[in-house]
Order: C-alpha cells, then sequence, then structure tokens
C-alpha cells in the first residue's frame, strides 16, 4: 500500500471513528437536542439507542485490526445510517447545514472503506 493512500485511510478512519462515537454517545445518552431532532424527523425516541449502539460496535469493528467481514457490515451500517439521516433531513425541509454532519460522515466512510489496507478486506477465495 502506498504510503500516501495509508496516510488518507487513517485519517478519514481516525475522523469518522471519532464522528460515529461521538454522534454515537449523543445518542445513546438520549441527549435532550438529540431526542428533540429525532422525533421532529418522526422517528421514536428508543431508535437514538440503536443506532447509538450499533454506532459504538461498527467504531469498534472498523479500528480493530482483520475482522474483514464485520467491518464490511459496519461501513455498510454507516452507509444506510449516513444517507438515512441525508435523506430525512430532506423530508423533513432542514436546512443545508443540518446536512453538513451527515454527508460528512458519508464521505469519510466511503474514504476510509475505498482507502482500507488489504488485511482489511474481503478477499474471495477461489474453490
Amino acid at each position: 500500500m502506498l504510503k500516501r493512500n495509508k496516510i488518507i485511510y487513517w485519517i478519514s478512519t481516525a475522523w469518522l471513528a471519532l464522528g460515529m462515537l461521538s454522534t454515537g454517545i449523543v445518542q445513546v445518552i438520549q441527549l435532550k437536542a438529540e431526542t428533540a431532532m429525532m422525533i421532529r424527523l418522526g422517528y421514536p425516541a428508543y431508535f437514538l439507542i440503536i443506532i447509538g449502539v450499533w454506532k459504538i460496535l461498527g467504531v469498534i469493528v472498523v479500528l480493530l485490526p482483520r475482522l474483514p467481514l464485520l467491518k464490511e457490515w459496519a461501513y455498510a451500517g454507516f452507509f444506510f445510517v449516513m444517507s438515512g439521516a441525508v435523506f430525512s433531513h430532506l423530508a423533513a425541509g432542514d436546512a443545508a447545514k443540518d446536512l453538513f454532519g451527515p454527508v460528512l460522515l458519508l464521505i469519510l466512510t466511503f474514504v476510509s472503506w475505498y482507502f482500507r489496507p488489504v488485511n482489511r478486506k474481503v478477499v474471495l477465495q477461489n474453490h
């Protein structure tokens, strides 16, 4: 792996992990503002705990070495949650500033996934 790609991978992965971990914690503890936003978007408050726990577990999996299949699931989960957040904000008619966080995390998810090292990828073997 090129040094440049490794740097891109670790910077994007660190920012992705920080963003997912911090929002996951805020969701698990059901911070008042986060709960109000989720209800305004039409979701039940308990949905915060589900998403928050999965984000935290996803961060752990993405940062741990190996576990390539679980990493694929974590990246897919990050993609679905963040794209869902973007569409939820759009459907609610929120301002463009409300899309910044989810769009940034969506981009970081893609960049981290794309530049991940070979030992963090699922390798299909010929039989």
